[in-house]
């Protein structure tokens, strides 16, 4: 598979046009364009319409193809998980019968959740047969009872908590709001399994007395982010007010985030970023602006893109360097979520915006099947920024 080329974005040069009475001109759209609704200086809601849940075909089939691939391939695997027997030691088959394949079970649950993504609000293409019966083969209730035995083990301890558990509750919170007769059926099968996640998760929280600020999986920022669309989905007010409460706690105050000193060598997570993302969920409207001018006092005004560079890999083999590639996909969405999230005539729009479409580009372009330590995962975060999965504005299609 040929590497993706940048992106031409012109919902992005909307950004440009601080002012009502500047001219806007036309803007040319790619084939492989995601962001494609128009655009007029004439708009009143100009920044509600900055993201569009629109992915081209092109790009539902390509990453689609590359989660095909690797749902149901058992080897690599990176099995991570503690155990107090020989026995509990096997095959990620058996270990994880819903969940083995895409080199680790995170990495599978949100290869899951990208097919369901693509299927619900990309274009009609040859891919979806495929995608329906992959998912059918795996949400079987056998399997399903497997993955539950596994999770309620004695020894699971922290395993896959928070990310990978919050990856399943982004999964089942897909299914639930897909008006799909099948995506019915397995939304009840899954909801057992989802019980026991969500219980496992409110325990910790209430539990966790700091914010984990790391660039890796740990990140409390992005598994709250998650959990928080969870739960306003399922109308969970539990989990509503223990994420509010803890989130208030640990990033109410902030102020002056280091965001020179991102990403470090192995982020696929901004934690300066994401924790703003947070926080446009959980602070009132009206209270964001303000929290953000003092958590990042530095965004600029002028429209400039190159206050924030994008991550570099200089090695797509190492599995560990190639996270630099997720950064700049997760970063893209951040600063597209900051942006929408702001009073449309705040100055920092403009650079917000310039700065995720840069991110956007360059993340886009290493998507890619050359490498499976990047094939495997790369296109979930792609998938969740070009269907602008978290966007805060959008309506979405059941």
């Amino acid at each position: 598979m040929k590497l993706l080329l940048p992106l031409c974005l012109s919902v992005f040069l909307l950004a440009a046009c601080t002012e009502a009475e500047q001219e806007m001109p036309a803007s040319p759209v790619s084939e492989a364009s995601v962001h494609e609704a128009p655009i007029s200086k004439a708009d009143p809601q100009l920044l509600e319409m900055a993201m569009v849940s629109k992915i081209s075909p092109e790009l539902a089939e390509r990453f689609s193809d590359l989660a095909l691939t690797c749902l149901h391939q058992e080897f690599p695997n990176k099995i991570s998980r503690t155990t107090d027997t020989a026995e509990d030691i096997g095959r990620p088959k058996d270990l994880f019968p819903v969940f083995y394949g895409c080199f680790d079970w995170h990495s599978a649950v949100h290869g899951h959740w990208m097919l369901v993504r693509l299927l619900r609000v990309a274009p009609e293409g040859d891919w979806k047969d495929e995608a329906r019966a992959k998912l059918e083969q795996s949400f079987t209730e056998a399997n399903i009872a497997g993955e539950m035995a596994n999770f309620n083990r004695p020894m699971r301890g922290s395993w896959e908590r928070p990310y990978g558990l919050a990856w399943f509750l982004q999964l089942t919170a897909e299914l639930r709001e897909w008006n799909d007769p099948q995506a019915k059926i397995w939304l009840e099968r899954l909801k057992p399994l989802e019980a026991d996640i969500a219980e496992s998760l409110k325990t910790w929280l209430s539990n966790l007395a700091y914010p984990i600020r790391l660039g890796t999986h740990n990140q409390s920022a992005f598994a709250f982010g998650l959990m928080w669309d969870w739960a306003k989905v399922t109308e969970d007010q539990e989990m509503l007010a223990l994420i509010e409460e803890k989130s208030l706690d640990f990033h109410k105050n902030d102020v002056n985030c280091p965001l020179a000193y991102e990403p470090s060598g192995e982020d696929f997570l901004s934690p300066c970023l994401m924790e703003a993302d947070l926080m446009r969920r959980i602070l009132p409207r009206e209270d964001f602006p303000g929290w953000l001018s003092g958590f990042m006092p530095d965004i600029p005004t002028d429209g400039s893109s190159e206050w924030l560079a994008p991550g570099v890999v200089k090695d797509a083999s190492d599995g560990k360097l190639v996270h630099l590639d997720g950064v700049n996909l997760s970063r893209a969405w951040n600063l597209l979520n900051i942006a929408a999230s702001l009073p449309e005539d705040d100055p920092r729009i403009p650079a917000l915006v310039a700065s995720a479409k840069l991110h956007e580009e360059t993340g886009i372009a290493a998507v890619s099947d050359t490498h499976y330590s990047g094939s495997h995962w790369l296109a979930s975060f792609a998938t969740y920024l070009t269907t602008s999965r978290g966007d805060p504005t959008l309506n979405e299609p059941n």
